[in-house]
């Protein structure tokens, strides 16, 4: 058989997943072949990179409540990391001595710490949260497409008809993966490609063609991919920005010893070398830690402190890297997880699925330092006791969006379909180093406290003038009762709270104001 004729009497190529070279691409039925992204649409050379921790990454020992250090310690004695032992970020916060790299990048004031990032009514279950994430979607929302690929879809309306251009002959986003990320799906295209791993990624731009079995399927694959590479657009444009620049920093470990690194390395190399792809996706997997997340002889050693090990020495790589390539002032990078994991550890000397967990945004235009408060820690923890959010990560998402890639107030309300809180994460000019005040806001402890339904209590707090939220959740996340949301006048004011038929338990209680948050616990007993 000929191998044009294998191609035709084969699955039609157009719908394909191919790999040309270790990139896996999807085609599109409008399309024989994947055709290259876009035009610019907002004038930005800003990129951002997302570094996805699969499983679900334990937030209270990463970053550690040294002003809660008892209660912390009591809750997970066989997996507690010793107080003497953490980095100290600020006097009531310290984080997992194995992150000392990053550590370090927080002194030099390129890291920014935020805490207790969830959302409301949070999923246990790894894949519906991972898609909640991805997609930016309710609890009880199922969407088809993913919060990226709405931005992009927004920010060059018509992909992929008539792109490549010259605005933009660049992949919109890429994924470092075997798959594009659900994030990267708009309404009726995926906004990116996918390099399958670091490998095939170098064989790729030195030109090399992987090998093949020799056999009659293996000659057929060697054709397909000969295909692939004749007619996609942007090999060449890949190729070329990866042959402009070459990795400058010392810092990455040994190839292969560090995925994070590796994928984090191509990263560098594409944005250096002129790429204008505006997002990056990477990953690291293992922080599904039911059990064995420490050695518990010496609990800051074991797969945990690992894990966090490879983030903190590959983004410090990173960030050494596009310093010395001189494009370090183009990148904002942000770590996710899909949730964090309960407050008290398990028989296993690991940790089961939780709720809210912090999260890391670093680069040079980051407003360094720890933006919230630590997590409440009850005195007698549950077993199923977790920790509650603080911040929603759309809000984290709304902030890169607005104050990284500047984008209009319609995407935005396209992105994320409602309105969420600003953040103070990044530096919308060279002299903001500054975050909200708690004597212009501010949320005070609720009285009397323990609550009675016979009684009920009041929640004191400040308004600096502006619209304020006060929120109500359970111990497990859960939204139970919205107390206000609207305009108050400076100056001190109070709320009430009836807690009618609520079970007995512990209940926090959220006040947004602008770009300020803040969280505080109450008791209700029967």
């Amino acid at each position: 058989m000929k191998r044009r004729d294998f191609i035709k009497r084969s699955i039609p190529l157009p719908f394909i997943p191919m790999a040309l070279n270790g990139f896996s691409m999807k085609a599109y039925a409008r399309h024989p072949i994947l055709e290259a992204l876009t035009g610019t649409a907002t004038e930005t050379d800003h990129v951002l990179v997302l570094i996805q921790l699969n499983g679900g990454n334990d937030g209270l020992n990463t970053i550690l409540p040294l002003d809660q250090y008892t209660k912390y310690y009591n809750a997970r004695s066989n997996i507690a990391i010793p107080e003497e032992k953490a980095l100290k970020l600020t006097d009531a916060t310290g984080i997992h001595p194995a992150m000392s790299e990053l550590y370090g990048l927080y002194n030099d004031g390129k890291v920014a710490v935020v805490q207790s990032v969830g959302y409301p009514n949070p999923n246990f279950s790894h894949f519906r949260a991972t898609d909640i994430w991805l997609t930016a979607s309710d609890y009880n929302q199922y969407l088809t497409s993913g919060w990226l690929g709405r931005y992009l879809d927004g920010e060059f309306p018509g992909f992929p008809d008539g792109y490549p251009n010259a605005s933009m002959p660049d992949p919109l986003a890429i994924q470092i993966g075997s798959v594009v990320s659900t994030a990267f799906q708009a309404s009726s295209a995926l906004m990116g490609i996918a390099i399958s791993n670091p490998s095939s990624f170098y064989t790729f731009v030195e030109g090399k063609t992987e090998d093949t079995p020799n056999t009659p399927y293996g000659h057929e694959l060697a054709f397909a991919r000969l295909v692939i590479e004749q007619t996609d657009k942007y090999s060449d444009a890949i190729k070329a920005a990866a042959g402009k620049a070459t990795n400058l920093s010392t810092k990455y470990p040994a190839a292969k010893s560090n995925s994070l690194a590796d994928q984090l390395k191509i990263v560098a190399q594409l944005v250096a070398g002129g790429l204008k792809t505006r997002v990056y996706i990477v990953n690291l997997g293992g922080f599904d830690t039911h059990s064995n997340q420490v050695v518990t002889t010496d609990t800051v050693t074991g797969n945990h402190a690992n894990l966090l090990n490879k983030i903190s020495v590959a983004v410090d790589a990173f960030q050494d890297d596009v310093k010395l390539l001189g494009v370090q002032d183009r990148i904002v990078g942000m770590t996710f997880s899909e949730f964090g994991r309960r407050i008290k550890s398990n028989g296993s000397a690991g940790t089961d699925h939780g709720t809210a967990a912090p999260l890391f945004v670093f680069g040079s235009s980051v407003i360094p330092g720890v933006l919230g408060a630590n997590p409440d820690i009850p005195d007698n923890p549950a077993t199923n006791s977790n920790l509650t959010m603080q911040y929603d990560f759309r809000s984290v998402y709304a902030s890169l969006l607005k104050d990284w890639f500047n984008v209009s107030d319609t995407i935005l309300a396209s992105v994320l379909f409602k309105d969420f809180q600003i953040l103070p994460i990044i530096k919308t000019s060279p002299t903001t180093t500054d975050r909200p005040l708690a004597s212009a806001i501010a949320l005070g402890q609720n009285y009397p406290n323990p609550v009675t339904p016979a009684l009920g209590t009041t929640i004191p707090f400040t308004s600096a003038g502006g619209r304020v939220r006060i929120t109500v959740f359970n111990d497990m996340g859960r939204e139970v009762q919205t107390l206000t949301d609207e305009i108050f006048p400076v100056g001190q004011h109070s709320i009430g709270f009836q807690p009618n038929t609520l079970p007995s338990g512990r209940y926090y209680y959220r006040l947004q104001s602008g770009r300020y948050q803040e969280v505080k616990s109450m008791v209700l007993v029967r």
